[in-house]
């Protein structure tokens, strides 16, 4: 896979599609080129596994319309900061040379993400030091994104911004439902309920993304953390562009 725009990483499968799907889907739709790397296949789920979640993805991949998907098979609930689990992700950093990184949250209920938020900000930042060697076939030139931000997941926090994604909350609920085996079931069958499978969870998550929404001035929204603050600007287009109501 090419260059990308933006790339964006999940501690699990689902990660992106519950946080960041509906932005991801309207930057696709304005044309730039958007992959998500999951870093587990998150095998110790209480539901599903390794195989339907592969499925899983791709599915959700396909409705959000990403140019490219990968796994790069660290294991779950075991990510640790070490140069071992750094190496593929600063792999994937300078294959991809995206503008823009998205990682999880810096803190949240589940320690993956935390944890996987530290490896990635790290990893990230030597994939711009060029004596740092990766182990794939084909030599990659040093490269570090401009631009590192973290969604929110279950823990709030204060966000820098918020991103409208009132013309793409559909597809994010698509994308979130292609997980079957984790979200929205129904009859939860020989397997056992969670904290994420109920139909409680899922309506909890459209009442968050209008929550921020209506606190930036538009009906459905998804907040971020701005890593490198403060914000660097040539001009204010950003803000000549948008026209909350608020």
């Amino acid at each position: 896979m090419s260059k990308v725009d933006i790339l964006a990483f999940g501690a699990h499968p689902d990660d992106t599609e519950l946080s960041c799907s509906g932005t991801l889907a309207s930057l696709i739709r304005q044309g730039f080129k958007v992959a998500v790397v999951d870093l587990t296949e998150g095998e110790m789920g209480s539901r599903g596994t390794r195989e339907l979640r592969r499925k899983e993805a791709k599915n959700a991949a396909e409705i959000i319309g990403l140019h490219s998907r990968e796994n790069l098979g660290l294991p779950d609930t075991e990510l640790l900061n070490n140069r071992e689990f750094q190496l593929p992700i600063i792999q994937k950093v300078r294959q991809y040379q995206p503008h823009i990184c998205i990682l999880p949250a810096p803190a949240d209920r589940h320690p993956d993400h935390g944890n996987a938020s530290q490896l990635l900000t790290d990893a990230i930042f030597y994939s711009g030091l060029m004596k740092i060697e990766t182990k794939d076939d084909q030599r990659k030139e040093p490269h570090r994104p401009a631009h590192v931000l973290h969604y929110m997941q279950n823990y709030p926090f204060d966000p820098d911004f918020v991103f409208d994604i009132t013309d793409t909350i559909d597809i994010k609920e698509k994308a979130i439902k292609a997980f079957s085996s984790q979200f929205h079931v129904k009859d939860p069958g020989d397997e056992p309920e969670t904290y994420i499978s109920g139909m409680d969870f899922f309506e909890g998550l459209r009442a968050k993304a209008r929550h921020y929404g209506h606190l930036s001035g538009f009906t459905y929204g998804e907040p971020f953390l701005y890593a490198q603050k403060p914000f660097s600007l040539k001009n204010l287009d950003f803000l000549m562009d948008t026209s909350p109501k608020r």
